[in-house]
């Protein structure tokens, strides 16, 4: 198993790329400390995991907005299982007005919630990894942090702000032997972007921009997050994982 001994935190785990995320991790061996707003879906996932033979997970409430909530989320996690390895910044919003019709509010919400969250997991994740001997950061970003399109200029912007911000922890936090790194998934199918790809049209159209003629998965993304977070990746840090059936390569 990949991550045997190793313990992590899934932030956004409710939802169904964040629950593959943390099956997965449970899976290879990992104590996994489940996250989101959604209280009573995450403590029923989380029981539902730990139920499965050799499993080991838990859940904790975290609006990955709010400092203290972090804090008490670190805390927890060392309590329960003794320390903190891995930190999988999951929890994202969509946006996909063009950029003429974002609002304010939706804009602050956006960034509140995919930039500023994935900045508070790292500032409080890093001492508990440090007492750890080290751990590893992945940020789930996407290819709209890459290439912007035509759509979701907040969305694509909070994501590109992630890209950047992964680098510099990497490059501060190295020697604490702290390796971070951003995967960057392009459309695959999901809650999350259900209701862009609703139309038959929408769905077809972005099949047709990928050489492997077909969406991702949610699966793919939480491999590619695995290998990130075990040994596999050791000489990874401050990279961009790109999950998109060549979509960017064109």
């Amino acid at each position: 198993m990949r991550l045997q001994g190793k313990v992590a935190i899934v932030t956004g785990a409710v939802g169904d790329a964040g629950e593959a995320q943390a099956r997965l991790f449970a899976r290879e061996g990992a104590a996994v400390l489940l996250t989101d707003i959604r209280e009573s879906e995450g403590r029923s996932l989380a029981a539902d995991i730990a139920g499965l033979k050799n499993h080991t997970a838990s859940f904790c409430t975290l609006d990955v907005t709010d400092e203290d909530a972090w804090r008490f989320a670190i805390k927890e996690c060392v309590t329960r299982f003794g320390n903190l390895n891995v930190l999988v910044n999951n929890a994202g919003v969509i946006q996909s007005e063009p950029l003429l019709e974002i609002t304010d509010q939706e804009w602050e919400r956006v960034m509140a919630v995919n930039t500023k969250g994935v900045f508070l997991g790292t500032k409080h994740a890093i001492p508990a990894m440090k007492n750890a001997g080290g751990g590893s950061i992945i940020n789930i970003s996407s290819t709209s942090g890459l290439l912007a399109g035509g759509r979701g200029a907040a969305y694509g912007t909070s994501k590109g702000a992630i890209r950047t911000f992964t680098k510099y922890a990497a490059v501060q936090y190295s020697n604490d032997g702290i390796r971070s790194n951003s995967v960057h998934p392009g459309p695959f199918e999901s809650e999350m972007i259900a209701d862009i790809l609703r139309s038959t049209v929408d769905k077809e159209a972005s099949i047709a921009r990928s050489p492997m003629g077909r969406l991702g998965k949610v699966e793919d993304v939480a491999y590619a997050a695995l290998f990130l977070a075990s040994d596999d990746s050791s000489y990874m840090t401050g990279s961009e994982l790109v999950v998109d059936g060549g979509m960017t390569a064109q």
